[in-house]
């Protein structure tokens, strides 16, 4: 494979196929360093490696503000001509289009819905996903906003801003603090981040309740119970906590709607780690300026980046993160390519892929 500095030009990638070899197009080249495939990983990828195969790394980065295929390279075109195997951050249609020869094609995202075109859909290619790897930093994320409310530390800025020494907030018959003991905490989504979210806040005492769209599958470790999302207008009046960590679906689009948010108890705190559509805005706001919210530790959003102009951005009761809860800089490779090797291998020995996308499901 190519390394650092590569142009993606090595053998083959001007579109001509080695001799008799399968190939494997790499692209995970990206302006933030910390999501630019790293040495290591190309050494892994070497390593790998098989006789019958060439490797073809397009280094050429791409900025990650982009969805998938936004920016499409004149290299990776030309490798795509004969590529079987194609590893990325999802796969556009140019791309797509491009590669005729495709079999299989693997995702560093766990977010595969600007992939899911008609062509893709309609086709016998397999697609799989990185969904998993980052549940751990995501759901350490939701944790620390979850504290971050149940503790007043928005309440402790405000104060250390103003050098203001007052326990008041903190002691009065009005205090908002509580622990997580006493919290009942619904989970959209029961996938690898809905279940690592649960895991941490259920070991620390909450109830979790998950909702998804199949409940009579097992229920993951650390939920109390797990219901259909037809259900989730009986369990929402209940929730002192509501994580949206489910896939952005037809079914999921809109789930916390206006009057859904309206029927959640005085106090509540709302987090987002999943898309931002999957979440009314403005009807948000309007509950968090009335104070009928304790919070909102936001991730995403319905445009991101977030216009100026939005009022979450001056709201004190808004924990507002750039769409940053995945970062873990220094495990995120190592866990990505234990899943693709692992599924490298599976590919090879002709056995099932982990991780593959319900085309039909969307996830």
């Amino acid at each position: 494979p190519g390394g650092p500095g590569d142009d993606g030009r090595g053998a083959g990638a001007d579109g001509a196929q080695v001799s008799g070899k399968r190939r494997l197009v790499v692209e995970l080249a990206a302006q933030a360093r910390n999501w630019s495939l790293p040495v290591a990983g190309l050494e892994r990828l070497e390593n790998a490696a098989r006789a019958e195969w060439e490797t073809i790394v397009i280094d050429e980065p791409i900025p990650m503000s982009h969805d998938a295929g936004s920016v499409v390279s004149a290299h990776a075109l030309a490798a795509a001509n004969e590529a079987e195997v194609y590893f990325g951050w999802g796969i556009s249609e140019t791309l797509f289009r491009a590669a005729p020869k495709l079999k299989w094609v693997h995702s560093a995202a766990a977010g595969v819905g600007k992939s899911l075109f008609p062509e893709l859909l309609q086709s016998e290619v397999v697609f799989s996903n990185s969904a998993g790897v980052m549940s751990d930093a995501i759901a350490e994320h939701v944790l620390a906003g979850v504290l971050h409310f149940l503790r007043g530390f928005d309440i402790a800025r405000e104060q250390q801003n103003a050098a203001n020494w007052s326990k008041e907030p903190f002691t009065s018959a009005q205090a908002m603090v509580r622990e997580l003991c006493e919290c009942r905490v619904v989970i959209v989504g029961t996938g690898g981040v809905g279940t690592a979210v649960a895991k941490r806040l259920a070991l620390l005492g909450a109830t979790c309740i998950g909702v998804r769209r199949r409940p009579g599958r097992p229920t993951p470790f650390g939920f109390h119970e797990v219901v259909g999302l037809e259900e989730v207008d009986v369990v929402l009046p209940t929730a002192d906590v509501v994580v949206l960590a489910a896939p952005l679906t037809d079914a999921t689009r809109g789930v916390l709607s206006e009057r859904r948010i309206n029927c959640l108890p005085a106090g509540a705190i709302v987090v987002n780690v999943s898309r931002g559509a999957l979440l009314d805005e403005a009807a948000l706001a309007r509950q968090l300026e009335a104070g009928q919210l304790r919070g909102a530790v936001l991730d995403v959003f319905q445009v991101e980046p977030l216009p100026a102009e939005s009022p979450l951005w001056q709201m004190n009761r808004v924990l507002l993160t750039p769409h940053v809860s995945y970062v873990s800089p220094r495990l995120y490779w190592g866990r990505a390519f234990d899943l693709f090797l692992e599924n490298w291998t599976r590919y090879l020995e002709g056995e099932p892929l982990r991780n593959v996308v319900d085309k039909e499901a969307g996830y």
